[in-house]
């Protein structure tokens, strides 16, 4: 192959490569700017203030398509969970891929875009949603949650794989006081009690973190040898024990009482169907939804129940369902374009 040859070859090369990045990067561009572009029909959301522990608003990370999208929103909240999905959406300008807040504390996921890869960050708000403390993660967020008092944190990442239907995940959970900033990295270091006796395996993970009034005991799931488990656990003893199989992502009764929860509806298949579970008996009753609930639920009050689904034929974007918390009635659609709510207690 002659001189010449070689470089018409590699001109023709550098051309056809920068039409193709020229080509991504207009796709790229078109993609955002369709995700940020107000959808006919759907929900009004406008900046304004937004304070956590405000009474009568419900909070949540908004996902309808529009300026606004990821960031957390707010929305009056009548009476416990009655809310409009036509109300106007108050944004707060703060964006989060998870988020919770209790007691005017909140803790907000971030995936923060970066020159090669995403940073990845938990950060602690106060009721004025300034940042007072930010944690590296060691992976993709997933779960949050924040104590009844709002002197707990607790979040849960993904290390390996990308979702609990995943063949192989692993996880890592961990919970921060405060008012001192003392972190546990991972309760992986915790001692476990399995069906009464002490128990590790190599393959222990944590997730879904939901916190009781006494700033000390917790309810989590721990996945190992192939199993889940609901455990108990305390923060001073640095202990977790076993309660039932068949747990996933609890979410603690505002009473205290019961646990919601998502249980696999077949071994080694991505499905879930809700639950509660009655602490003192350890009685279970399904709930109505009968959709595959992939979600850390949320009571919205002693009665009722919210979760998120994927919004039908919208990539990205999740929907907010309630249902009663006895087994009765009938999946309600909350509000479109809504994920990880938080309502006022």
């Amino acid at each position: 192959m002659t001189p010449l040859r070689r470089l018409l070859i590699l001109v023709a090369a550098i051309v056809l490569l920068a039409g193709l990045g020229t080509g991504f990067v207009l796709h790229a561009h078109s993609r955002d700017a369709a995700r940020t572009r107000p959808q006919a029909g759907g929900p009004t959301v406008a900046a304004g203030k937004v304070t956590l522990g405000q009474p009568g608003r419900l909070l949540f990370v908004n996902t309808a398509r529009g300026p606004h999208l990821d960031e957390l929103v707010s929305v009056p909240d009548t009476a416990g969970g009655a809310v409009s999905d036509s109300a106007p959406r108050t944004a707060a300008g703060v964006k989060c891929l998870r988020f919770y807040t209790a007691a005017g504390t909140g803790v907000c996921l971030q995936s923060v875009p970066g020159a090669l890869t995403p940073t990845n960050q938990a950060v602690i708000l106060d009721s004025g949603l300034h940042t007072l403390h930010t944690f590296p993660l060691a992976g993709t967020p997933s779960r949050a949650r924040v104590s009844p008092s709002g002197h707990f944190a607790a979040w849960t990442v993904f290390v390996g794989g990308e979702s609990y239907g995943a063949a192989f995940f692993s996880t890592r959970t961990s919970i921060v006081d405060t008012r001192t900033w003392k972190l546990i990295p991972s309760l992986e270091t915790f001692h476990i009690t399995l069906d009464g006796k002490p128990y590790h395996n190599v393959d222990d993970n944590f997730w879904g973190v939901t916190f009781a009034a006494d700033d000390d005991t917790f309810y989590a799931t721990l996945g190992t040898g192939g199993h889940t488990y609901l455990v108990r656990g305390s923060i001073s003893r640095q202990t977790v024990t076993t309660l039932v199989q068949n747990v996933e992502c609890p979410s603690l009764s505002p009473d205290g009482t019961r646990i919601a929860y998502k249980k696999r509806a077949l071994a080694g298949a991505s499905l879930w169907h809700e639950y509660v579970l009655d602490l003192g008996t350890l009685k279970e009753t399904p709930l109505a939804e009968q959709h595959s609930v992939d979600d850390q639920a949320t009571w919205l009050n002693d009665d009722t129940v919210a979760y998120a689904l994927p919004t039908p034929g919208v990539t990205g974007s999740d929907d907010l369902w309630s249902v009663p918390a006895d087994g009765s009635g009938s999946p309600h659609l909350l509000l479109s374009g809504a994920f990880s709510p938080s309502a006022p207690q």
